[in-house]
């Protein structure tokens, strides 16, 4: 099953210019700068970090695009061999589970994601949420006090925080932060 292609989203002068997919905001970016050029920020939505998007012509317009040549050989399993340093005795009593070693130390990472994704989804809303609010509202007034409350879990004093923002960088910034999962 293919997960959805990260969405991305471009700002001009604290105002949202496009967000979707790569490609869809790679078009509208470079027909906007083609009327103004001045300053876009793109910020990939998952992680609130600004990047920078190919805008040549093979980007922008998919027929230009060189075809890729198919893959040959081998398919690739999706498996890593790693060097895993662990105590003599948790060799010893990985050496007596069923399974051996790897397949006990994957059910352990298995467990132990699945008992951390409700906090690991928190993070990663608050730390995209704060990456957001550093490039696009850094030099706002606010900005301090709204990342101490994001940090701080404080959902009402974030939004009132958000709210003296232009109104295209509020609602970007708590769409990242989300109003449960950087606030739990």
């Amino acid at each position: 099953m293919n997960s959805p292609a990260p969405t991305v989203t471009a700002f001009r002068n604290h105002q949202r210019l496009a967000s979707g997919d790569r490609l869809e905001v790679a078009r509208i970016v470079a027909q906007a700068l083609l009327e103004d050029p001045s300053v876009i920020l793109i910020l990939d939505d998952p992680t609130g970090r600004q990047i920078d998007l190919d805008l040549r012509a093979a980007s922008v317009s998919p027929g230009l695009a060189p075809e890729s040549a198919p893959a040959r050989g081998r398919p690739r399993l999706g498996v890593a061999a790693r060097e895993v340093t662990l105590l003599p005795r948790h060799w010893d009593w990985l050496a007596t589970q069923p399974g051996g070693a790897s397949a006990t130390l994957r059910k352990l990472v298995e467990a132990a994601s699945r008992e951390a994704r409700s906090s690991d989804r928190a993070r990663a809303a608050r730390d995209a949420a704060y990456h957001a609010m550093s490039a696009l509202a850094g030099d706002l007034p606010g900005f301090e006090a709204a990342s101490r409350a994001l940090f701080a879990g404080d959902l009402a004093g974030f939004e009132a925080q958000l709210a003296a923002w232009p109104e295209d960088v509020g609602a970007y910034v708590l769409q990242l932060a989300g109003s449960g999962p950087a606030f739990n």
